[in-house]
């Protein structure tokens, strides 16, 4: 059995590591509820923006656009997001596990891959395991509309320069503080546009565009693509912040599970020693007596 000293300083220690965690769960609370907010005011804009998009799309009678073209799938780009640092449970994890089955079934139909990473993790990971072509990292803490459109300028231009055939965005999608779900979205060529409208009585109403659906769709299809990857980073960071508030209220638990078992060993043993001491009394007190 650990000597009591050796069970003092096991519970001092992780009292210290209790308060630790107990404080990055209050501080990833506090950022988690400002990324949760941008996330869902965003959500309903980028909705609508598809709808209007795809309306626009079915209207025009002809639409001519380097985004919308459709090549022999032979060069393939992922833009993967993960997060800059850790302590947020399988959050990273998750998403690398789904990129590398992604990587590999592309691989495997002999598809050459190249890599856009969004976050420390994942690009320290990838870094000796995949083709990385550019990366961004420490950008998630604090971001805006700019950082998607950074994003989207090295991937546009090179679209229609032909450098590469399609493009893939990998991220977490959030649901609840404890599930982010992996989802993969292609964004080139783009999958949704021109796809025939739901027959609701929305759809068949004429509207009337000012300028035309085809120079609107000029100007709107590379916001799409900012509004895809802008979207992608606010559930990136959402989910992060959640993934680590929930590990960090886990960890301080298991502290407090952890101190409740060392206090009832240094109990057990402070018994111990003091049944010992008293032994050690009456043996003395016995060995006068018989003397």
């Amino acid at each position: 059995m650990p000597s009591l000293k050796d069970i003092k300083r096991k519970v001092s220690a992780v009292q210290k590591t209790k308060q630790i965690t107990r404080a990055m769960n209050m501080v990833a609370a506090s950022k988690f509820k400002s990324a949760q907010m941008k996330m869902e005011n965003f959500r309903p804009y980028a909705g609508k923006f598809m709808d209007v998009l795809n309306s626009l799309a079915g209207r025009a009678e002809s639409i001519s656009h380097p985004l919308l073209a459709v090549r022999e799938p032979k060069r393939v780009r992922v833009i993967c997001m993960t997060s800059d640092r850790g302590l947020c449970g399988g959050f990273n994890t998750n998403l690398i596990k789904a990129t590398e089955r992604f990587l590999r079934e592309k691989t495997a139909e002999n598809k050459e891959v190249g890599m856009i990473n969004v976050g420390r993790k994942g690009r320290d990971y990838f870094r000796k395991k995949a083709n990385i072509l550019a990366h961004k990292v420490d950008v998630l803490s604090r971001f805006d509309m700019t950082l998607a459109a950074e994003i989207a300028d090295e991937v546009i231009p090179a679209f229609i320069k032909e450098e590469y055939d399609e493009l893939y965005l990998i991220y977490n999608q959030f649901v609840n503080v404890s599930i982010q779900r992996p989802s993969v979205v292609r964004l080139f060529p783009l999958p949704s546009i021109g796809q025939e409208m739901d027959g609701d009585g929305e759809s068949n109403v004429d509207y009337s565009y000012e300028p035309s659906e085809e120079v609107l769709l000029q100007k709107l299809l590379p916001m799409y693509v900012h509004v895809l990857i802008f979207r992608a980073l606010l559930e990136t960071s959402a989910g992060e912040n959640g993934a680590r508030m929930a590990a960090m209220d886990n960890a301080t638990s298991n502290c407090e599970e952890l101190i409740r078992s060392l206090t009832l060993k240094m109990n057990k043993a402070r018994q111990a020693a003091i049944t010992a001491e008293l032994m050690d009394i009456v043996g003395g007190t016995e060995a006068l007596a018989k003397g």
